[in-house]
């Protein structure tokens, strides 16, 4: 037994493997670590990994961040520790909890750490909880998937308070994807508001210019629809025109343009739709050097519904009743 030079403090020593080291059996004991001899220490430093303890406390007190843990940082990380209790006997104790009541609110860090605990408590459903452990803290998710604001700039759909400001996150979501908060749910940051109401009004402009010009909007409210039914088949159309100027160039190209026999052949034993994905790639219809679009006969089963909608959606309100689609008349976007 050894009594510290500077204080009142008693130290209780036990020899083990051929050392006297000291026994820490009360929180004092751990307190006044700093008033130790360090030639009494059985070590001065000790590395993050490749202990029994618990890694990310290790890490925490690594401050330095030198991979080693050394007596001024276990001593400050004590200090710190011990003025955040108020019996410091806790440390000591193997529970696995810590009582709310035991924490030191009388400082302001205490007083944050204590709100925080019963905030976390709460968050996990357990109000009226008498002491947190580490497992309430350590699944971030969890613990923040019920605050409507948990600091990362990400706003979800439980943190409006009206059904208005909660539809309007949701065409954020459906227009530009969602932003993933620190709680895993979906929502939306600061670029997201700012692209969206650009846009929108972008999108509003653009609706009252049409209003004064016939030309941005030539089939009135069908003209949406029009341009729907324009883009499904824009890159098959795109393919069927270019494999006709190719047939053009040189004939010889036709039979492995239109696809070789061996492709249907691989079709023949299985049972096939005419949505079957083997049939979809095939060519749009069949290819000819010069040869005009078909709207309606002769179209590759897998698109005849789209080129039909194409067809009755914007070619005939455009150009008439027709049959067929010249190249020209596709480059111009019908």
């Amino acid at each position: 037994m050894t009594q510290s030079a500077d204080t009142k403090h008693v130290w209780q020593f036990f020899r083990a493997g051929g050392f006297d080291q000291v026994a820490f059996g009360s929180g004092a004991d751990i307190v006044s670590i700093s008033e130790l001899d360090q030639k009494l220490w059985v070590a001065l430093a000790c590395p993050t990994t490749g202990m029994h303890f618990d890694q990310k406390t290790l890490e925490l007190i690594d401050t330095d961040k030198d991979g080693r843990i050394r007596a001024p940082e276990l001593i400050a990380a004590v200090k710190w520790t011990n003025s955040l209790l108020k019996d410091p006997d806790q440390l000591i104790k193997d529970s696995g909890e810590l009582p709310l009541e035991s924490i030191n609110d009388a400082t302001a860090e205490g007083e944050a750490i204590l709100k925080s605990s019963r905030q976390i408590l709460a968050n996990l459903g357990k109000k009226n909880a008498t002491a947190i452990s580490v497992a309430d803290t350590t699944d971030t998710a969890k613990i923040l998937a019920q605050t409507a604001f948990n600091g990362d700039g990400i706003i979800v759909e439980d943190s409006a308070e009206d059904e208005a400001t909660k539809a309007v996150i949701r065409d954020i979501i459906a227009c530009l994807s969602p932003v993933t908060d620190r709680s895993t749910k979906p929502g939306i940051d600061q670029t997201k508001v700012d692209r969206f109401f650009a846009d929108a009004q972008t999108h509003s402009d653009w609706r009252k210019r049409s209003a004064d010009d016939p030309a941005i909007l030539p089939l009135g409210d069908a003209t949406a629809a029009a341009a729907d039914a324009v883009k499904a088949v824009a890159v098959k159309v795109d393919d069927y025109f270019a494999r006709c100027r190719v047939a053009a160039f040189d004939a010889r190209a036709c039979n492995a343009l239109n696809r070789e026999e061996k492709e249907y052949s691989a079709l023949g034993p299985q049972e096939i739709t005419v949505n079957h994905s083997a049939i979809a790639a095939l060519p749009l219809a069949r290819i000819e050097p010069g040869r005009l679009l078909p709207l309606m006969d002769g179209v590759n089963p897998a698109w005849a519904d789209a080129i039909s909608a194409l067809r009755a959606k914007a070619v005939k309100p455009l150009l008439g009743d027709k049959s067929s689609l010249t190249e020209s008349e596709w480059r111009s976007r019908v």
